[in-house]
């Protein structure tokens, strides 16, 4: 029982913390997916990154990854700036959310009043067993029954259970800095001021 309630209080602490899309602020880790980070290659160019979480917008992280190339061409002296290498990485991952833990190497785990935890069923995506022997469907889940597991597709049933894709993403690119004003047709060229000037307003930081 104490196993559970610590396992259901990491769970909420993980929820509460991931409540609201990622705020413009430096990643724990370079490349994190908890905001920017950088890396200086040159004296005029650097590598940037901006990973969000799962409430965060790609548009969101694109402009990001944006503003944070304008700021460090104005804090290193410069006026414009030109991406190169530009890409947005996509992750996706399944989340349970109800009586369940899912095990990334194990599989899913369920509670329920009646008999507590399961046990990690290895390849429970194939269908599952309890009392009354395997359950029956190919690449779904399982409903849960007063028998044990079993059941087709992604149906489950009695615990409120849920199982949902996670998609984060993080925008990277490479930044090089220049001087002077930009020329008619440098489409790629970005006023460094214009861009903090414009993009400004949507940028939202960490509350105090």
């Amino acid at each position: 029982m104490k196993l559970r309630h610590l396992v259901l209080s990491a769970s909420a602490a993980i929820l509460a913390a991931c409540a609201t899309s990622t705020p413009y602020q430096e990643a724990s880790k370079p490349g994190g997916f908890d905001g920017f980070s950088q890396t200086l290659i040159e004296n005029n160019r650097a590598r940037v990154t901006f990973g969000g979480n799962s409430l965060t917008e790609r548009d969101t992280v694109e402009n990001y990854l944006l503003f944070r190339a304008a700021e460090l061409a104005v804090e290193r002296g410069y006026d414009n700036f030109t991406l190169s290498e530009r890409d947005v990485e996509e992750k996706t991952r399944l989340q349970t959310t109800g009586g369940s833990f899912y095990d990334p190497y194990f599989g899913y785990s369920f509670y329920n009043p009646r008999f507590g935890w399961s046990p990690s069923l290895r390849y429970s995506r194939f269908g599952g067993f309890g009392r009354r022997g395997f359950g029956h469907g190919f690449g779904g889940g399982f409903g849960y029954n007063d028998y044990g597991f079993g059941g087709r597709g992604l149906g489950y049933s009695g615990l409120g259970y849920d199982v949902r894709e996670i998609t984060k993403y993080r925008a990277s690119a490479e930044v090089i800095f220049g001087r002077g004003l930009k020329q008619a047709g440098q489409d790629n060229v970005f006023n460094a001021r214009e861009v903090i000037e414009n993009l400004g307003p949507t940028i939202t930081y960490p509350e105090q």
